[in-house]
């Protein structure tokens, strides 16, 4: 018996490309679905690629982070996968079709949701795999059977090795957030990957940055594709009102507190360089009242995802984070992101800041810039190709009631006196007087002893002893003091 083919699409002409999801002519499985997460209108980046994709093309899509790239391959992909969908329990009725590669282990559980939430009508499987956990369960659902897999390409890895999945029926891979594949080293895997697959495939690459090495890897495994570039490459979003503070290392954590108090926010997210850095300022911020946590790459999976859900649910403000956290991840309403450190890679400003203002919404980013990165601001500037005017940060002259007290919290944890505020203490004369010997005798010089006091008795010369088979040569024992007597030693 067939499967049942779905509703066959009619797509517009490049030049009237639909603006809402009505007009893609979708199933009703996922017309369905994409209601009732509340989607009607398109973002650029949907609007201009699910056609193509719908069409069967290759397509390089580059667009600003937050801008919906997910549902851009994650809905016609299903749209063309409904025709293999079927309720066979048996794993080779549901050989993997789609694979879904991204860099880090949250993103690749967020597309996870949304392409399980997008499907939820549909017969087709989804899983996810990644590092960090068992892959014991992993492993188990594979060989179940899945139509589509998202993966990190590590992990991928070891499925394939292992023989929990085969690759040789996928007929589209989606290259997600390419360039930090890139950045983080995934090339060799990437290759390896690709390899497996078969030739005859539809290839997606979407990223938010088009490098020259993106577009190399482009250019070796997508055939002819479609370039869609909604907004300008490197460039950051505009619904996002941008601010770069001259301030000193002591300060900033003074600086962070200021902006949040004078901007009423709720919740932001803080990027610095360094896991470290992340911990301990999270540390710092909880100890001066603020509902902050910490995520960075040493932290445990199982952590990572408990921190990013406590975040979601509003439990914590502010989510101290690496730049591990800085793509692609989609937390809604997030309305400030704070740069504490100017990141070290120019690419992870964009990335960073396209954090907050998603979906059209108005956002804050703010950037502490120390003296020592004044290069890396200037280089920022080149990427988004826009002047940046560094402002010094004013400080409020009423400072927080716990200095008005005379304390404040310098980073430690414990409360110290204000050295301003501290009462002079009396210096002390530099010539003070020698403390008198505790004991005059242990104290006294050395004295050499008389010449004519007699030697101890253990020194005296004993009268040799003149045996006929003695030697001259011999030299007399030397007696040392003992504590037993010499004829108990001898009964030994």
């Amino acid at each position: 018996m067939n499967d049942p083919l779905p509703a066959p699409v009619t797509l517009p002409s490049d030049s009237e490309l639909p603006q809402d999801f009505s007009g893609l002519g979708l199933a009703e499985p996922l017309s369905r679905a994409i209601a009732e997460m509340g989607y009607t209108a398109m973002t650029p980046i949907q609007a201009q690629a699910i056609p193509h994709v719908l069409r069967g093309r290759d397509v390089m899509g580059a667009a600003q982070t937050g801008t919906g790239k997910t549902a851009a391959f994650a809905l016609p992909l299903l749209q063309r996968l409904l025709a293999h969908q079927n309720a066979s329990m048996s794993p080779a009725r549901h050989p993997v079709r789609a694979l879904v590669l991204l860099p880090t282990r949250e993103l690749a559980d967020q597309v996870a949701q949304q392409v399980r939430l997008f499907g939820q009508y549909t017969q087709l499987r989804s899983t996810v795999v990644f590092g960090g956990v068992d892959i014991k369960p992993q492993a188990v659902e594979l060989k179940r059977g899945v139509e589509v897999l998202v993966a990190t390409p590590g992990r991928l890895l070891d499925h394939i090795e292992a023989k929990h999945c085969a690759l040789h029926q996928v007929e589209y891979v989606v290259l997600d957030e390419a360039d930090r594949m890139l950045d983080i080293g995934f090339l060799p895997d990437l290759q390896r990957i690709l390899s497996y697959l078969p030739a005859q495939r539809t290839t997606l690459l979407f990223s938010a940055t088009f490098s020259p090495e993106i577009k190399r890897l482009a250019a070796s495994y997508l055939q002819n594709p479609i370039t869609v570039e909604v907004s300008r490459s490197n460039a950051a979003a505009s619904t996002v009102e941008q601010h770069f503070y001259r301030v000193s290392d002591d300060d900033k954590r003074r600086a962070l507190r200021q902006v949040l108090r004078q901007r009423g926010l709720k919740q932001a997210f803080v990027f610095v360089n360094s896991k470290l850095g992340c911990a301990q300022l999270a540390r710092s911020l909880v100890r001066e009242g603020l509902q902050a946590t910490a995520l960075h790459g040493d932290k445990s999976q199982e952590d990572r995802l408990e921190a990013l859900d406590a975040f979601k649910a509003g439990r914590f403000d502010l989510l101290v984070c690496t730049d591990v956290a800085a793509r692609g991840l989609d937390i809604k309403d997030v309305p400030a992101v704070f740069n504490f450190d100017v990141p070290f890679n120019a690419e992870d400003y964009v990335h960073r800041i396209g954090r907050t203002g998603r979906a059209g919404l108005a956002g804050l980013a703010v950037t502490l810039v120390t003296k020592d990165s004044t290069r890396q601001v200037d280089e920022i500037a080149q990427l988004i190709k826009t002047r940046i005017d560094i402002e010094p940060f004013e400080f409020e002259e009423d400072l927080p009631d716990i200095r008005k007290q005379g304390h404040f919290n310098d980073g430690k944890r414990l409360y110290r006196e204000d050295p301003a505020d501290a009462p002079a203490r009396p210096r002390s004369s530099p010539h003070r007087a020698p403390r008198p010997p505790a004991d005059p005798i242990f104290a006294a010089p050395y004295e050499p002893p008389a010449t004519d006091a007699p030697a101890p008795a253990w020194e005296r010369a004993a009268p040799l002893r003149t045996g006929r088979g003695l030697s001259g040569n011999i030299k007399p024992r030397r007696k040392v003091a003992a504590l037993l007597h010499p004829t108990s030693l001898d009964n030994v």
